[in-house]
């Protein structure tokens, strides 16, 4: 039996017993989605299924309502969970319904992702290094916005405003 030590978790304040063994460590990387049929099995495919330092990488997609054959690319592309939303809820509620079902399925690590492959999914090793590392309990990307070639003038505007103003 491994040896068992006491330790604060800064983020809820809270005394755990935790074993001094390596955890095995599991990402989960959700994706909110609302018709997304086109774009998700592009996604999917550039998303890492080994990383260094995790031992089992998990895909999550919250369906938000989607008209289209969303949940049908979902199934057939091999995504390992699926949150099935009644109708359009709109991104933050999908994303909040995603990160409860991602701590539901034990994720240590969860990586946030566009259905639509806005994000690098090279970037995900160097986004969960600082957690990996213990040097930071959640870390945030940004995107480039002004460098998106299909971002319009006026989104890109919109982008920065809402930025700064929940600053």
């Amino acid at each position: 039996m491994f040896p068992v030590f006491l330790y604060i978790d800064t983020k809820l304040h809270l005394f755990k017993e935790q074993e001094t063994k390596v955890k095995k460590l599991k990402l989960i990387i959700q994706i909110p989605c609302y018709n997304e049929e086109k774009t998700l099995p592009i996604t999917l495919k550039c998303l890492p299924e080994k990383l260094e330092n995790i031992n089992k990488i998990e895909y999550l997609v919250i369906n938000d309502g989607s008209k289209d054959n969303t949940l049908k690319v979902a199934a057939n592309n091999g995504v390992h969970h699926i949150v099935r939303l009644p109708r359009h809820y709109g991104l933050a509620y999908a994303f909040m319904k995603g990160i409860e079902a991602c701590l539901r399925n034990n994720a240590d690590i969860i990586v946030n992702v566009d259905a639509d492959n806005q994000y690098c999914a090279d970037d995900i090793p160097k986004l969960i290094k600082p957690i990996l590392n213990k040097d930071a309990d959640m870390v945030i990307g940004c995107r480039p916005i002004n460098r998106i070639r299909n971002f319009s003038f006026l989104k890109k505007k919109l982008e920065v405003l809402g930025s700064w103003a929940i600053k």
